[in-house]
């Protein structure tokens, strides 16, 4: 009997996919003042907490991110300005950290893409400050010796889609909409 359970649970397994736990990763993102420009922008990184990537046979098919807000940090200043801005994008003007400390993104959908390079189309749930909406991006995915890689292209969502709007009316008009991101996991 033990027998037939425990092949159960190995075929469950094979047809629901094998979770790979995220090992390194490296988030990068781009937010701009009214002119969408290098000279007009400010950039850094935010960290993953814990993820994974659920891979069925060499493809992927799901996973789930959870982002520590708390670890924003602007990269493109040094000194007193680099700890403004950062303390900035943590308050209530932009992530509110101290009630969200913490967003995430599911997996809902993996298809092929055209392009050569990310050949993939990576749709899913981004959930930031408690507000979820869908997201997709191309990326290039790549399965080897049991290490999934995840390298998506430059993508933009709308940070006002999440709540993240400079509280003052005024100040919202010279930041846009749209923050960039460069998202790199790879599990195993």
């Amino acid at each position: 009997m033990k027998k037939i359970f425990l092949l159960a649970v190995l075929a469950g397994g094979l047809a629901f996919g094998q979770s790979k736990k995220v090992v390194a990763s490296d988030i990068h993102w781009w937010g701009y003042k009214v002119a969408k420009s290098e000279a007009s922008s400010h950039d850094g990184t935010v960290k993953v907490k814990s993820g994974d990537m659920v891979m069925k046979g060499n493809q992927l098919v799901g996973g789930s991110f959870v982002l520590d807000m708390t670890s924003i940090n602007a990269t493109d200043l040094t000194g007193e300005y680099q700890q403004k801005l950062n303390g900035h994008l943590k308050n209530g003007d932009f992530f509110e950290v101290e009630k969200h400390p913490t967003a995430s993104f599911k997996i809902t959908g993996v298809k092929k893409n055209s392009d050569k390079i990310y050949n993939s189309l990576v749709t899913g749930n981004l959930t930031v400050k408690g507000k979820t909406n869908p997201v997709t991006f191309p990326a290039k995915i790549s399965y080897s010796k049991g290490v999934v890689s995840l390298v998506s292209n430059k993508f933009s969502f709308d940070r006002q889609k999440f709540d993240v709007a400079y509280k003052s009316t005024m100040q919202d008009v010279f930041v846009k909409d749209d923050i960039d991101m460069v998202v790199k996991v790879t599990a195993q």
